[in-house]
């Protein structure tokens, strides 16, 4: 969908809610969704659902949850496996709320807390760089076939490519965050050079790691902290 379009779009989405709420399912877990950085606890009564954030972000990373989603239908989100947030300066979908869903106060990225990303245990084994397997045209063709309309995409297609014939590390070179994300060895004493992504406390939950992750070992849980996984801290 074209911005041009987006508001006529809102409106039609806003009104068809209206009409259809009694026959809509209710979805008792908006926690679930990952939210734009900003995003306030009560971000799902807050959210007017204007679409301002959508249009700004220069990354297309914040789409509007659909009719399937009950009553959180048109608010605003991001779909970690299609785009990531870049965390980009100034927060301009921050800015563009009108309704205090976004907290104005994030101005840096220490002030963002969307999730934290986790390594899907079941999937280590199909991790390039634990493979020590190089990545090919073929894996990442997707995501370089993908369009881009401003010099910011440009730039994040740019590492993407840059890493084909090479060992994959497309999660820690694409990361916003500094030191978000790193690889450890597996085995310190060993000969292999086998490794893994490891999370650090750094982590925001941005979903940049996810969106290039084309081997799908990474996932963002919305709204956790870095203490409630991997310190053990009960949800």
């Amino acid at each position: 969908m074209t911005r041009r379009n987006f508001g006529i779009f809102g409106s039609c989405v806003i009104g068809l809610a209206t009409l259809s709420g009694l026959g809509i399912k209710i979805n008792a877990k908006p926690n679930l969704h990952l939210r734009p950085p900003g995003a306030v606890d009560r971000f799902d009564s807050l959210c007017i659902k204007c679409g301002q954030c959508v249009q700004v972000c220069p990354y297309h990373s914040i789409e509007l949850l659909g009719f399937d989603d009950g009553i959180n239908l048109a608010t605003a989100y991001i779909n970690a496996n299609k785009r990531g947030c870049y965390l980009c300066d100034l927060f301009p979908c921050v800015l563009a709320c009108p309704s205090g869903a976004l907290a104005h106060k994030t101005t840096t990225i220490d002030d963002v807390k969307m999730g934290v990303a986790v390594v899907k245990s079941e999937f280590v084994n199909l991790c390039y760089a634990n493979l020590e397997k190089k990545v090919e045209n073929s894996d990442i063709s997707e995501l370089l076939k993908r369009k881009t309309y401003n010099q910011r995409e440009e730039k994040a297609k740019e590492i993407i490519a840059n890493n084909e014939g090479k060992i994959c590390e497309l999660c820690v070179n694409s990361c916003p965050v500094p030191k978000a994300i790193e690889f450890v060895n597996l085995n310190e004493n060993s000969q292999n050079l086998a490794k893994l992504p490891k999370i650090n406390e750094s982590c925001v939950g941005c979903g940049v790691c996810v969106e290039v992750c084309f081997a799908n070992v990474i996932e963002i849980i919305p709204n956790a902290t870095y203490a409630q996984i991997y310190k053990k801290e009960i949800l």
